[in-house]
């Protein structure tokens, strides 16, 4: 397993065992929107900010991915759907852990929705990528969220345990989920995965107080760190927030610390 092991300390910081991933697979869902437009300078404000990796769709890579300032880690995304389909929820594989390796991929990540009408396919590809991953030493990140119409709160207690175990039981080696909305909650969660677990931005929010709230929390709970999507690149300055989020990830800066980060050049 040294391949794996290899790669995975490419998007996992190997001093503290955390992590801070900016997904930018937003484009084949919604579009370009804001944040996304100027790809290559938004990866560069990113990677200056510290972030250890990005998440990314395959045809667009070579737009923006190591194309100047900092490296940072490669994670391909295999999953898709439009906000525009008749089930959003729905996502289908758009991508192969072959092709990650020829894009010299660091990781590949899927997408999966428990309760959604077609789970037993998500589930079924989740088993496929899986193996793959197995077989070829790559490491595999799965998103992991409830949503359907059994789904009273997914962001209960019970419901995220179940995804982060989900993930962990079909051979995930990190797991993404929504935060629980407190530490002692969301401990709980971690102490019920027995693979690393961080938390998902969510929507884009108005405050980084809640933000950098969010991640410390997390971070406290046993959390291996934070996946921040909008709040990230569709922030003011995506440098500023990114090192914010990576300072209380990875020394254990106080918010208060941290907000102080982003007043600085003002």
């Amino acid at each position: 397993m040294i391949g794996k092991q290899i790669r995975l300390e490419r998007i996992i910081n190997r001093n503290t065992g955390r992590t801070v991933i900016v997904p930018m697979d937003h484009g084949v869902t919604l579009g370009p929107i804001d944040g996304l437009r100027n790809f290559r300078d938004t990866v560069s404000q990113i990677s200056k900010g510290g972030a250890d990796a990005i998440i990314i769709h395959k045809g667009i890579i070579d737009k923006g991915h190591r194309g100047k300032g900092k490296d940072i880690g490669l994670i391909m995304h295999l999953s898709a759907s439009t906000a525009l389909g008749p089930d959003p929820n729905a996502k289908s594989l758009v991508g192969t852990v072959e092709e990650a390796i020829k894009h010299g991929a660091d990781a590949v990540s899927i997408h999966v929705n428990i309760g959604a009408e077609n789970e037993a396919q998500m589930l079924a590809d989740f088993g496929r990528v899986s193996g793959l991953c197995l077989e070829w030493g790559m490491p595999l990140i799965a998103m992991v969220y409830a949503r359907g119409k059994k789904v009273k709160d997914e962001y209960g207690l019970d419901v995220v345990g179940h995804c982060a175990r989900l993930g962990a039981e079909l051979g995930a080696d990190l797991v993404k989920v929504p935060y629980t909305g407190s530490p002692q909650t969301f401990e709980k969660v971690v102490s019920g995965c027995p693979v690393p677990v961080v938390i998902a931005g969510g929507p884009k929010m108005d405050s980084d107080i809640d933000i950098l709230n969010m991640v410390e929390g997390a971070t406290k709970a046993g959390g291996a760190g934070a996946s921040i999507g909008r709040n990230a690149f569709q922030h003011v300055s995506p440098e500023k927030i990114t090192r914010a989020i990576c300072q209380v990830v990875h020394r254990g800066i106080s918010v208060k610390q941290a907000l102080e980060i982003l007043k600085e050049g003002d």
